[in-house]
């Protein structure tokens, strides 16, 4: 009896309109590295936080993060992500009961829209050859992580790969005719993707691209992947607003401009209705406005202070929030602190970055008590508001509030106390403990929705963590 009140319930929420997951967090690709090198991080109060990845979830309520990874890294400064390393830190992340995005790069170095070499140990290949090599590299990288209990929730196959993948470029980003290089790129995006719908069927797929507020380039570019069969689920976009323009229509026609971030996306909406958007990289300096390669000064929207970055973080949350295709939002490097320990900064050596960046929610200054948290204001009753002064704590406001309940109606039919539940996709009802699936079988508990996951993780934390 109970299975079929179980089935009867599922039935009718699946016909209801769903609430999707929504994912909110960072790139913490270098997290290991200022750990190795004793970079204290602080909190409002000024105490030192003993992991920073759990604060993230625990206090600012974050349940996604993102890690880059390179075929073999060799240059330091930031690549330094091989595969064994992203599986230490995706272990971590599984851990702590968040989602894990992971970022194939396909090279030994940095790739965005102006750099796309392939790694050295696959130049020189034809086109057929260097799509078999990307496929079995991220069919053997997943199968790995997987087996050490690091397996990606969302998978991005390449990093801003508008412009080309592993050498090969695409028109008209380039202004060349390269048109006939369509066919060769389209199979090395499928390489991939067809590697991690095998290894992880759960996964979501997602193509980066770094022209967030041109609409002409975004549709003609996924349009393209469309066209040739390309098998994937998210839209991700960089947005920074200094080389990609304004938030909203309103700032942009104050400053002579058309286009911006939310009516791109509007458009996106309209034009790929059965994909997702993700801002998959977003980032606003606090300090030292940027001088390479600007192509907009937003300063007088957002100035370039710790007080300008939490209202740019504010601005995109609430910006985003109405938006019905849009689930995630990752900030790009928010552990950034300097340069690392003490030691060797007064040695005049960079242990882990020669350069600052500028945008993470860490003062740069090493001092020996630690980095400060960027705040705006007093620190006065900050657990209460911290969401006010502080950029990581306002990003949660993303988030649904809570999980959804059923209406009074569905109780009746189905139980008392039942509740539904997305995850990876996937409609699950809870009743007490036991969850069930779409066909009314029972479920491990581990599967049960991030709030549920925290809570277990935290009244369990001295026992091997099983998610």
């Amino acid at each position: 009896m109970k299975k079929i009140l179980l089935s009867s319930l599922v039935c009718v929420l699946m016909l209801g309109h769903v609430q999707a997951e929504r994912y909110v967090g960072g790139d913490i690709s270098m997290l290991p590295m200022y750990e190795q090198h004793n970079s204290p991080y602080l909190d409002l109060s000024n105490k030192a936080i003993d992991d920073l990845l759990v604060w993230f979830v625990d206090e600012c309520g974050w349940n996604t993060f993102r890690v880059r990874l390179f075929v073999n890294p060799t240059e330091g400064n930031g690549v330094v992500q091989t595969t064994e390393y992203v599986a230490q830190l995706g272990k971590r992340i599984k851990d702590a009961g968040a989602y894990f995005m992971l970022d194939f790069h396909y090279s030994d170095t940095w790739v965005d829209a102006t750099h796309i070499q392939a790694p050295a140990a696959w130049k020189g290949a034809n086109a057929e050859a260097m799509a078999d090599s990307l496929g079995q590299y991220t069919k053997r990288t997943l199968e790995y992580l997987k087996q050490v209990g690091a397996t990606p929730d969302l998978v991005q196959v390449g990093n801003e790969i508008m412009y080309g993948l592993c050498g090969i470029k695409v028109a008209p980003y380039d202004n060349a005719n390269t048109n006939a290089n369509w066919p060769a790129y389209i199979n090395l995006v499928k390489a991939g993707c067809d590697a991690v719908r095998e290894v992880c069927p759960q996964a979501q797929i997602i193509i980066h691209s770094d022209r967030p507020t041109n609409r002409s380039y975004n549709f003609y570019y996924y349009n393209k992947l469309v066209q040739g069969g390309v098998d994937f689920d998210v839209i991700g976009l960089s947005y920074y607003p200094f080389w990609h323009g304004y938030l909203t229509a309103e700032q942009a026609t104050a400053n002579g401009h058309k286009d911006n971030l939310v009516s791109a996306i509007n458009t996106l909406a309209t034009q790929f209705p059965d994909k997702r958007v993700q801002i998959v990289e977003a980032a606003y300096n606090f300090q030292y406005w940027p001088s390479q390669g600007i192509n907009y000064n937003t300063q007088n929207i957002w100035a370039c202070s710790v007080a300008g970055q939490y209202k740019f973080v504010r601005a995109l949350v609430d910006a985003l929030n109405p938006l019905p295709n849009v689930d995630g939002i990752s900030y790009w490097f928010p552990e950034e602190a300097g340069n690392g320990d003490d030691t060797n900064w007064s040695a005049g050596g960079a242990t882990v970055i020669s350069t600052w960046q500028n945008r993470g929610f860490w003062d740069e200054d090493q001092t020996s008590s630690g980095h400060k948290i960027n705040a705006t204001g007093e620190y006065l009753s900050y657990l209460n508001n911290a969401d006010k002064i502080c950029a990581p704590y306002y990003m949660k406001k993303f988030l649904p509030a809570s999980t959804e309940g059923l209406t009074e109606q569905e109780v009746e039919r189905g139980e008392q106390g039942a509740k539904k539940m997305i995850i990876d996709g996937q409609l699950y009802i809870q009743v007490g403990e036991s969850v069930y699936n779409a066909e009314g079988r029972a479920e491990p508990y581990r599967i049960l929705n991030f709030e549920f996951r925290q809570k277990y993780r935290k009244q369990n934390k001295n026992r091997e963590n099983i998610f």
